[in-house]
């Protein structure tokens, strides 16, 4: 057994050399060092399996990751932050249960009592096996007054028809006194639930606000960080952003599960803005890095945007269900334990060192004055500030329309989720043909359409189909304008990627701060639907100027740098005016020792890659 290991992983090193030979050259030092040989000696061979990391594929795989887990943290809030936000407003939940009482015909007092203890509220009365209801009568608990959809009457069974069921079971008649005490007793129990809904309608409605202003803290503050990130990779290279942007959004994770006010869950918001930022702008430069063909560039986005719709698609129902029937700290916790994974994943993949760009990058200002970069960032911006206003906003209206629980709030974004992962990977290659402006144009056109179909539904079936029109939407614009800003730097600017993907992920930070802060105002102001109206407004008056976008000119027309450098792409029949047709070798990639593998020009020469 002892020399079976080591024969099967050489050959399995064997094999994954020979895969790094197909595409990716291995030129490691012929001349091995004395620590290598040491390594090589001690685990018989076992070292060489670090090849496998140096795949392309392997660098778009932890973007991936790094997406989903973050999007996971961004949206596993939906359902728990409104129902968590409204207990911790109910401080003296006490005096709460008396005001709830006071308000109630004296002659109905003796149906109910306080309860101090987590039990169900206005429990069923059951009849004993007498004739009459047990005494004592239904329980208000002062610690969970606020626990969504407890108090409605429609959802629970007739106790005049139990009681009625429970007493022709027994063989017995139905006396005047059970049958008046019964009645009474369901008048009081609307009463009391009439009221209750009267005390939650009047606190919720500053929830509105602070949920908005929480849920907009990690785009602003993601705003703000990333004019820093991007210039930052053109110094450093991209793996020590990267994996800082880990070890951040670990730690908001930790906070966001034990922290129990809204000041400390508003600090683990914003500090997760920080993590993005890094983990954004990174991964995407990293992978307009390792792809340079634009067509294959346009399937890794496509890869990489689903990582972001499954952590979308995954973290609503997620955390509403893990909230409802375990605790709060529950799916924080599982979310923590698998970014600890990912940060070991960018450990030995990455190697995070500093190793600067060969070329100096076009500044943040001079990319700000490209007309074209600005239409491909509004898109960007009106595309996602519909579904950003709908996050904190329509769980609390299917709270009050439709009587919703917490799991159904977070399972209203699945149809978006699932559709958006469908349009990301759909419209990714399909884009490159048909014109990445033309696919834009189309999705905003179809964001306008949904939102105003929204606020007209009444069940929570009807949310399905708007829902899933709008996620698919936006993943047609994601999908078309993120590899297009990469193109945009090929063809106009310096191909260094890092401040251009910076003001992309600012673009859509800006429709995620934006849309919270104003929904929470316009909700109260004009209102639920109007509020949707206006965005979608906004959206379908934009979506012409996405048509600019067909055909892009070049820095230089004859002097592009994407001919220049023979390592652009395909260009479809709506973005080329030059070299229709023409289809250009992706370079060979000099991986060498491939654990510390780092795409920037920097860190091909660090490792010796070239």
């Amino acid at each position: 057994m002892r020399k079976l290991a080591p024969t099967l992983i050489e050959t399995v090193s064997f094999q994954c050399m020979q895969v790094n030979r197909m595409g990716y050259a291995d030129v490691d030092n012929p001349e091995e060092d004395p620590k290598e040989a040491a390594m090589r000696k001690l685990t018989g061979g076992a070292h060489r399996l670090r090849g496998c990391f140096g795949d392309r594929r392997m660098i778009l795989f932890i973007v991936f990751v790094a997406l989903f887990l973050d999007n996971m943290l961004l949206t596993i809030i939906v359902p728990i932050i409104p129902d968590f936000l409204l207990e911790l407003s109910a401080e003296n939940k006490t005096s709460m249960v008396q005001d709830l009482l006071s308000g109630i015909n004296e002659s109905c007092a003796v149906f109910f009592r306080e309860d101090y203890y987590k039990r169900p509220r206005l429990s069923n009365v059951w009849a004993s096996r007498g004739h009459a209801p047990t005494q004592g009568g239904a329980m208000i608990s002062a610690n969970r007054v606020f626990d969504t959809g407890t108090y409605e009457i429609e959802r629970r069974s007739d106790e005049f028809t139990a009681f009625t069921q429970y007493l022709a079971r027994q063989n017995e008649n139905l006396s005047q006194y059970s049958q008046a005490y019964l009645t009474e007793l369901r008048g009081c129990r609307e009463m009391a639930s009439e009221r209750l809904n009267q005390m939650r309608r009047s606190a919720a409605g500053d929830e509105h606000i602070q949920i908005g202003v929480m849920f907009a803290s990690k785009s602003v503050v993601q705003l703000l960080i990333n004019p820093m990130i991007g210039p930052l990779t053109n110094k450093i290279g991209y793996s020590i952003p990267m994996f800082s942007g880990f070890m951040i959004m670990f730690v908001s994770t930790v906070v966001f599960a034990f922290g129990g006010s809204y000041g400390v869950l508003f600090f683990a918001r914003a500090l997760q803005g920080v993590g993005s930022a890094c983990s954004s702008v990174s991964g995407m430069g990293m992978l307009a890095t390792v792809y340079p063909d634009d067509k294959e560039r346009s399937r890794a986005f496509s890869w990489a945007l689903s990582g972001l719709a499954m952590g979308v698609l995954v973290g609503p129902p997620f955390g509403g269900i893990l909230y409802q029937f375990i605790n709060k700290e529950a799916p924080f916790l599982i979310l923590a334990t698998l970014a600890l994974l990912d940060g070991i994943l960018q450990l030995l993949t990455l190697r995070p060192a500093v190793r600067p760009e060969e070329q100096r990058g076009t500044s943040l200002a001079k990319l700000l004055q490209d007309p074209y970069i600005l239409i491909a960032a509004g898109s960007l911006t009106f595309g996602n500030m519909g579904i950003a206003m709908l996050e904190p906003s329509l769980p609390l209206w299917m709270w009050e329309r439709m009587h919703a629980e917490g799991w159904e709030q977070g399972a209203a974004f699945l149809p978006c989720s699932v559709s958006y992962l469908i349009g990301t990977n759909i419209f990714g290659p399909l884009a490159h043909r048909i014109g990445r402006g033309l696919s834009a144009g189309i999705g905003m056109v179809i964001v306008g359409v949904c939102l105003i179909a929204i606020p007209f539904a009444t069940m929570n079936e009807h949310l399905i189909v708007p829902m899933f029109g709008l996620g698919f939407a936006i993943g047609m614009v994601d999908s078309s304008m993120m590899p297009i800003m990469g193109y945009l730097v090929d063809l106009r600017h310096v191909a260094v990627y890092g401040s251009v993907y910076a003001i992309a992920d600012v673009a859509f930070c800006l429709g995620y701060a934006v849309g919270p802060i104003i929904s929470g105002g316009m909700v109260q102001t004009v209102g639920f639907g109007w509020m949707l109206w206006t965005i979608s407004i906004v959206c379908l008056v934009y979506s012409p100027l996405t048509l600019f976008l067909r055909n892009p000119p070049g820095r230089d027309e004859s002097k592009a740098l994407v001919d220049k450098k023979q390592d652009g792409g395909e260009k479809n029949e709506w973005e080329a005016s030059n070299n229709v047709g023409t289809t250009r070798q992706i370079p060979t990639i000099q991986l060498g020792s491939t654990l510390g593998y780092d795409p920037t020009s920097g860190g091909r020469q660090t490792y010796g890659y070239e």
